[in-house]
């Protein structure tokens, strides 16, 4: 396929410079708090560790629950992101709310399963009713460079996921380079991914504003291309307020306006949400 010969050539220094200057020109124009609050809307509120338990996704349902306050026009978050064993209970806490219920699944973080096992845990995780997952390709192969094997994993998983939303993780600091990204970017989207994610959150580098440019690249490609909007997350060390203004600030610089909407950009996270509250009540 093209987009496995296709090659690219980003220059890191050169997208830092453009970075800064898109920021520079746009941070003393937003209005932060009604940036903060869409922030808020955007956010997959996660907990992702060995130790999860009933207590602690009860814990994390209720501070998902606890956001929203009409009054003040404070929104829900997108969703809860949790491991498959779970999204029922998950799903349960939040029925009488919009919070939608993701699920990591498909050998996350490492995706060394073969793909019949991928596919079983992924299954269970929609029969559980995950309204969202977060997937994560095969680095190993992709780094072989056997982009037909990631390809066809990411489009086998697609196929079982008919009405659920595919957020495809590529694992930006393991995968290399800027260029790497891209071809990930465009192998993702074009096997059928709903989303194009950074990052697991599990290895340093996670989240960067340069992977995310190179990301929102593919994406305007592909929309202009063929008129589809792919959305994109995100996700790993984005804790803090200012932060997250920065990829918003980015993201409607790139794509615009349009991409402003829970539909089609989300930020994993698991601080962020608390310090959020703070910085839109601090305007009050």
């Amino acid at each position: 396929m093209d987009i496995f010969a296709k090659t690219w050539s980003y220059n890191s220094e050169e997208l830092k410079v453009k970075i800064e200057r898109i920021l520079s020109q746009k941070l003393k124009l937003i209005d932060e708090p009604e940036a903060y609050k869409k922030i808020l809307s955007f956010i997959d509120l996660t907990t992702l560790e060995g130790s999860d338990n009933a207590a602690r996704i009860e814990q994390l349902c209720n501070q998902a629950r606890s956001f929203k306050d009409a009054s003040k026009k404070i929104p829900d978050v997108a969703a809860v992101c949790v491991y498959p064993p779970f999204v029922k209970k998950a799903k349960s806490m939040l029925s009488d709310t919009n919070i939608h219920v993701a699920s990591v699944a498909g050998a996350f973080p490492s995706g060394q399963s073969p793909i019949e096992i991928k596919l079983a845990e992924i299954k269970y995780a929609i029969n559980e009713g995950a309204d969202d997952i977060d997937m994560v390709i095969s680095r190993g192969k992709f780094l072989e460079e056997d982009y037909q094997t990631v390809f066809d994993e990411i489009k086998a998983i697609k196929s079982i996921c008919v009405k659920t939303h595919l957020k495809v993780i590529l694992e930006t600091g393991e995968i290399g380079s800027l260029d790497n990204i891209r071809k990930a970017s465009d192998i993702a989207i074009y096997a059928g991914g709903d989303f194009i994610k950074t990052s697991t959150g599990k290895i340093q580098p996670a989240a960067t504003e340069e992977a995310f440019m190179v990301m929102m690249d593919a994406i305007k490609d592909y929309y202009n291309k063929t008129g589809k909007k792919i959305g994109i997350k995100p996700a790993g060390g984005i804790s803090e307020p200012e932060v997250a203004l920065r990829y918003y600030i980015l993201l409607e610089e790139v794509l615009g306006e349009e991409w402003l909407a829970p539909e089609l950009f989300r930020i994993g996270a698991s601080k962020l949400a608390n310090k959020l509250i703070q910085k839109i009540t601090s305007f009050d």
